[in-house]
Protein backbone atom coordinates (compact mmCIF):
# COMPACT_ATOMS: atom_id res chain seq x y z
CA UNK A 1 0.00 0.00 0.00
CA UNK A 2 2.73 2.25 0.62
CA UNK A 3 4.73 1.63 -2.32
CA UNK A 4 1.97 2.20 -4.49
CA UNK A 5 0.85 5.42 -2.00
CA UNK A 6 4.58 6.85 -3.12
CA UNK A 7 4.46 6.38 -6.77
CA UNK A 8 1.17 7.66 -7.17
CA UNK A 9 1.91 11.02 -5.02
CA UNK A 10 5.02 11.23 -7.04
CA UNK A 11 3.75 10.62 -10.35
CA UNK A 12 3.15 13.53 -11.90
CA UNK A 13 4.54 16.04 -9.91
CA UNK A 14 8.40 15.48 -10.29
CA UNK A 15 10.48 14.17 -12.81
CA UNK A 16 13.99 12.16 -12.98
CA UNK A 17 16.33 12.17 -9.88
CA UNK A 18 14.44 14.52 -7.77
CA UNK A 19 11.46 12.02 -8.16
CA UNK A 20 13.28 9.53 -6.74
CA UNK A 21 14.98 11.34 -4.20
CA UNK A 22 10.98 12.54 -3.17
CA UNK A 23 9.91 9.11 -3.31
CA UNK A 24 12.84 8.11 -0.59
CA UNK A 25 11.80 10.86 1.61
CA UNK A 26 8.46 9.89 1.63
CA UNK A 27 8.43 5.83 2.14
CA UNK A 28 10.69 7.23 5.37
CA UNK A 29 8.22 9.19 6.68
CA UNK A 30 5.30 6.66 5.96
CA UNK A 31 7.44 3.77 7.01
CA UNK A 32 8.90 5.75 10.12
CA UNK A 33 6.04 6.58 11.81
CA UNK A 34 5.25 3.78 13.57
CA UNK A 35 9.16 3.84 14.86
CA UNK A 36 9.29 6.96 16.11
CA UNK A 37 6.00 6.39 17.92
CA UNK A 38 7.12 3.16 19.03
CA UNK A 39 10.93 3.37 19.78
CA UNK A 40 12.23 5.13 22.91
CA UNK A 41 15.08 6.90 21.04
CA UNK A 42 15.37 7.63 17.05
CA UNK A 43 18.27 9.46 15.98
CA UNK A 44 18.90 11.86 13.44
CA UNK A 45 18.33 11.15 9.76
CA UNK A 46 16.20 7.41 10.32
CA UNK A 47 15.94 5.73 6.63
CA UNK A 48 13.29 3.65 6.34
CA UNK A 49 13.06 2.02 2.70
CA UNK A 50 10.45 -0.93 3.87
CA UNK A 51 8.12 -1.66 7.12
CA UNK A 52 9.76 -1.26 10.28
CA UNK A 53 8.35 -2.87 13.29
CA UNK A 54 10.15 -2.26 16.79
CA UNK A 55 9.28 -2.62 20.27
CA UNK A 56 9.46 -0.14 23.34
CA UNK A 57 12.61 -1.23 24.31
CA UNK A 58 14.55 0.14 21.20
CA UNK A 59 16.87 2.99 20.89
CA UNK A 60 18.48 3.72 17.25
CA UNK A 61 21.67 5.55 16.97
CA UNK A 62 22.01 8.58 13.95
CA UNK A 63 21.80 7.40 10.38
CA UNK A 64 20.15 4.17 11.26
CA UNK A 65 18.70 2.86 7.55
CA UNK A 66 16.17 -0.07 7.85
CA UNK A 67 15.15 -1.45 4.84
CA UNK A 68 12.57 -3.91 5.99
CA UNK A 69 12.49 -5.13 9.82
CA UNK A 70 10.95 -6.81 12.44
CA UNK A 71 11.55 -6.62 15.63
CA UNK A 72 9.79 -9.38 18.32
CA UNK A 73 10.04 -9.40 22.36
CA UNK A 74 10.06 -7.79 25.89
CA UNK A 75 13.89 -7.03 25.47
CA UNK A 76 16.10 -4.17 24.74
CA UNK A 77 17.26 -3.47 20.90
CA UNK A 78 20.16 -1.04 20.40
CA UNK A 79 22.06 -0.28 17.15
CA UNK A 80 24.40 2.19 16.70
CA UNK A 81 25.46 4.88 13.80
CA UNK A 82 25.42 4.61 10.55
CA UNK A 83 23.87 0.83 10.74
CA UNK A 84 22.86 -0.13 7.47
CA UNK A 85 19.62 -3.29 8.25
CA UNK A 86 18.89 -5.18 5.35
CA UNK A 87 15.12 -6.49 4.11
CA UNK A 88 13.60 -8.56 6.18
CA UNK A 89 15.77 -8.61 8.93
CA UNK A 90 13.89 -10.20 12.15
CA UNK A 91 15.21 -9.71 16.03
CA UNK A 92 14.04 -11.91 18.67
CA UNK A 93 14.75 -10.30 22.02
CA UNK A 94 12.80 -12.66 23.73
CA UNK A 95 12.63 -16.81 24.17
CA UNK A 96 10.24 -19.68 25.81
CA UNK A 97 11.10 -20.91 29.13
CA UNK A 98 12.04 -24.64 27.96
CA UNK A 99 14.21 -24.81 31.99
CA UNK A 100 10.51 -23.79 33.51
CA UNK A 101 7.58 -25.95 35.18
CA UNK A 102 6.72 -27.65 32.02
CA UNK A 103 7.72 -29.45 28.75
CA UNK A 104 8.76 -28.46 25.82
CA UNK A 105 8.07 -24.85 27.81
CA UNK A 106 6.01 -23.34 30.35
CA UNK A 107 4.14 -19.83 30.02
CA UNK A 108 7.65 -17.85 30.96
CA UNK A 109 9.78 -16.12 28.62
CA UNK A 110 13.22 -15.02 29.03
CA UNK A 111 14.83 -12.17 27.67
CA UNK A 112 17.48 -10.50 26.81
CA UNK A 113 19.16 -7.61 24.68
CA UNK A 114 20.14 -7.50 21.19
CA UNK A 115 23.23 -4.56 20.37
CA UNK A 116 23.92 -3.82 17.44
CA UNK A 117 27.70 -1.59 17.05
CA UNK A 118 28.17 1.26 14.92
CA UNK A 119 28.75 1.04 11.06
CA UNK A 120 27.37 -2.01 10.59
CA UNK A 121 26.35 -3.79 7.40
CA UNK A 122 23.03 -6.62 8.24
CA UNK A 123 22.26 -8.30 5.36
CA UNK A 124 18.56 -9.43 3.88
CA UNK A 125 17.05 -11.69 5.52
CA UNK A 126 18.86 -12.33 8.68
CA UNK A 127 17.70 -13.87 12.11
CA UNK A 128 19.78 -12.20 15.37
CA UNK A 129 18.39 -14.32 18.44
CA UNK A 130 18.14 -13.13 21.68
CA UNK A 131 21.41 -12.34 23.69
CA UNK A 132 23.25 -11.21 20.54
CA UNK A 133 25.91 -8.69 20.12
CA UNK A 134 27.61 -7.12 17.22
CA UNK A 135 30.46 -5.05 17.23
CA UNK A 136 31.45 -2.31 15.54
CA UNK A 137 31.86 -2.06 11.04
CA UNK A 138 30.89 -6.18 11.55
CA UNK A 139 29.35 -7.46 8.23
CA UNK A 140 27.19 -10.44 8.30
CA UNK A 141 25.80 -12.05 5.55
CA UNK A 142 22.14 -12.33 4.06
CA UNK A 143 20.40 -15.10 5.19
CA UNK A 144 22.23 -15.87 8.60
CA UNK A 145 20.80 -16.46 11.74
CA UNK A 146 23.28 -14.85 14.85
CA UNK A 147 23.35 -15.68 18.23
CA UNK A 148 26.07 -14.50 20.57
CA UNK A 149 28.72 -11.97 20.09
CA UNK A 150 30.18 -11.06 16.32
CA UNK A 151 33.49 -9.18 16.77
CA UNK A 152 34.45 -5.72 15.55
CA UNK A 153 35.33 -5.45 11.88
CA UNK A 154 34.24 -9.28 11.50
CA UNK A 155 32.45 -10.47 8.39
CA UNK A 156 30.05 -13.58 9.38
CA UNK A 157 27.51 -15.52 7.79
CA UNK A 158 25.88 -19.09 8.03
CA UNK A 159 23.64 -20.36 10.58
CA UNK A 160 24.95 -20.61 12.71
CA UNK A 161 26.75 -16.77 11.98
CA UNK A 162 30.49 -17.51 11.96
CA UNK A 163 33.30 -15.30 11.66
CA UNK A 164 35.12 -16.11 7.94
CA UNK A 165 36.88 -13.05 7.05
CA UNK A 166 37.69 -9.64 8.50
CA UNK A 167 37.71 -5.82 7.54
CA UNK A 168 40.61 -4.07 6.95
CA UNK A 169 41.14 -1.88 9.90
CA UNK A 170 43.23 0.24 8.53
CA UNK A 171 41.01 0.97 5.42
CA UNK A 172 38.02 1.18 7.92
CA UNK A 173 39.79 3.58 10.27
CA UNK A 174 40.83 6.22 7.78
CA UNK A 175 37.02 6.31 6.05
CA UNK A 176 35.40 6.79 9.61
CA UNK A 177 37.82 9.17 10.43
CA UNK A 178 37.06 11.27 7.21
CA UNK A 179 33.58 10.39 7.78
CA UNK A 180 33.29 9.11 4.60
CA UNK A 181 29.78 7.05 5.60
CA UNK A 182 27.08 5.72 3.23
Amino acid sequence: MVEWLVRFLTMWIIVGNARRKAQRRLKTFLYGIPVWRRARRVGKDLRCRGPVHVTRKTELGDHVQFNGAFFYGGGSVKIGDWSHLGEGLKVFTRNHNYKGEAIPYDRTFVSRPVTIGSCVWVGAYVILLPGTTIGDGAVIQAGSVVHGEIPPLAIAGGNPAKVFAWRDKEHYDAHFAAGRFH
